[in-house]
């Protein structure tokens, strides 16, 4: 069967693939920043907290890591109304994502903080720093430059993984492209270029990371 590829109409829905974009980069952006922040405070919790604290973290990490994202999307979407609790798409797909990011970056900044020399640490204490000042500078800014490349890879999956969110509605870049498929019938036409847009965001990401490792790390 002959086939004839058709751009065309594709490019007719630019605008409204651009906004798709805005919308993804918008999810991975915000999922980045709090699932930084929900991993420093797990890994910390769990090197350096109480015992029930950091069993009460792990537990949290084992359910997540070993779960699918899309059920947890699902259960924040379509679970918690059942107990009262009404999120629009983009809210659940926010806590959704950043809950499932913030497991693997406890574990990933966990290591971290395990690598830095108990030496280093007394060290800091031993020059007057509280014990707030020693976590920040001793210990959390050379943990995060030893897994660093880790971090940012799963930052980057994470990134592509907000595919997902299509599935509840959520406006990004894979329901924008559902819908055009929906209108055009130009199937295979639509998810190449939706491919190459998602391989192109992939490596702008890594760019940018990279050039940061660069800047922050390896000009010291």
């Amino acid at each position: 069967m002959k086939y004839t590829f058709n751009f065309r109409d594709i490019w007719t829905q630019w605008d409204y693939i651009a906004e798709g974009i805005g919308v993804t980069l918008l999810l991975a952006v915000v999922t980045m920043i709090a699932g930084l922040t929900i991993g420093a405070l797990g890994a910390a919790a769990r090197v350096y907290g109480r015992p029930w604290l950091g069993a009460l973290v792990a537990g949290y990490v084992e359910v997540i890591r070993n779960t699918p994202l899309l059920v947890q999307l699902f259960i924040v979407f379509f679970g918690l109304p059942s107990l009262g609790v009404r999120l629009d798409a983009m809210t659940a797909a926010f806590i959704a994502l950043s809950v499932n990011l913030g497991a693997y970056s406890t574990e990933i900044i966990r290591a971290g903080l395990e690598a830095v020399p108990r030496a280093q640490i007394e060290a800091g204490y031993s020059l007057g720093l509280s014990g707030a000042q020693v976590f920040r500078h001793v210990v959390l800014v050379p943990a995060i430059r030893i897994v660093y490349p880790a971090l940012t890879s799963q930052f980057v999956l994470i990134m592509l993984a907000t595919s997902v969110v299509s599935q509840i509605s959520a406006p990004d870049l894979f329901h924008v492209a559902s819908i055009i498929q929906s209108r055009t019938f130009r199937d295979f036409e639509i998810y190449a270029v939706i491919a190459g847009v998602y391989l192109a965001l992939a490596l702008a990401f890594k760019l940018f990371f990279a050039t940061i490792e660069h800047l922050a790390f390896t000009r010291r």
